[in-house]
């Protein structure tokens, strides 16, 4: 039944898909779906605001209108649900369950400082039993994965832009040092992975977030010369929609973890 009540409503033009709402929401309410906060139903939203404060835009607001009432029997059905299909050994806290709509938070977009930038006095301490690596990681967002990065990612504006196969950092010893210091990295498998999102996603980077330079990493198998069709593509739709020219460089690894070549794509034949 709807009623007249107090709900949040979501600007969708200010919303830069950043997630930093969702986990403070407890009932599961918001998603991220396709770059930006989505409400999962009316009646999971409490209209209390809890999310409101970590919005850096302000695109979350709470107002009043007619909607479907509150029902908290079906919040703790709903976060039962996801929190079932969860295996045990990924399971989350019910606020992190509904993260992008996948029981998880692996969408939720967060940049922070690398730990390869910090002088060891200021990396964190590892915990009881924890390892602590010689090479400190150069990785300084999250996610990586081309299918969960919204093109709204901050992390990607002005960047320059690592996209790398998913096989190669296992490959090649000093990817970290070499490729990733630096960069914003998006990673994908393109024999498994949806090849036209790929492109659809990346034409959208390439022409929104005008990334400086791109540096491709692939491995010698056929398999991954799917990606290099996917970015030559998705440069092409670019430049016809914004004009846009990025520099690319193409590195390919041999399975036996040495690079077999250095390639730098032409601005005629992106």
């Amino acid at each position: 039944m709807k009623i007249n009540r107090k709900i949040i409503e979501i600007d969708e033009a200010l919303c830069d898909g950043c997630g930093q709402c969702v986990p403070n929401c407890a009932e599961g309410a918001l998603q991220i779906v396709e770059g930006k906060a989505r409400l999962v139903a009316e009646r999971y939203c409490d209209g209390l605001g809890a999310c409101l404060g970590d919005c850096p835009t302000g695109a979350l607001q709470v107002v009043e209108r007619l909607a479907e009432d509150f029902d908290e029997a079906a919040v703790e059905a709903y976060l039962q649900q996801q929190k079932e299909s969860v295996r045990p050994a990924e399971a989350a806290p019910p606020r992190e369950a509904a993260s992008a709509g996948c029981a998880c938070a692996s969408a939720q977009v967060k940049s922070f400082v690398p730990l390869s930038s910090l002088p060891p006095t200021g990396r964190p301490i590892a915990g009881p039993g924890a390892a602590v690596s010689a090479t400190p990681s150069a990785l300084g967002h999250w996610p990586v994965k081309i299918r969960l990065v919204p093109p709204t990612a901050p992390f990607l504006h002005g960047a320059d832009l690592l996209v790398a196969a998913d096989c190669t950092p296992l490959a090649y010893p000093d990817f970290h040092r070499e490729f990733l210091q630096g960069k914003a990295v998006l990673s994908g498998c393109p024999k498994f992975d949806d090849v036209n999102g790929y492109v659809s996603k990346f034409a959208e980077i390439f022409s929104t977030a005008a990334p400086r330079s791109i540096t491709m990493v692939i491995m010698e198998v056929p398999c991954c010369g799917g990606m290099r069709m996917i970015v030559r593509e998705a440069m092409q739709q670019a430049m016809q929609q914004a004009g846009r020219r990025i520099p690319v460089t193409e590195v390919v690894v041999g399975v036996r973890g040495d690079i077999l070549r250095r390639e730098q794509w032409s601005q005629q034949n992106p």
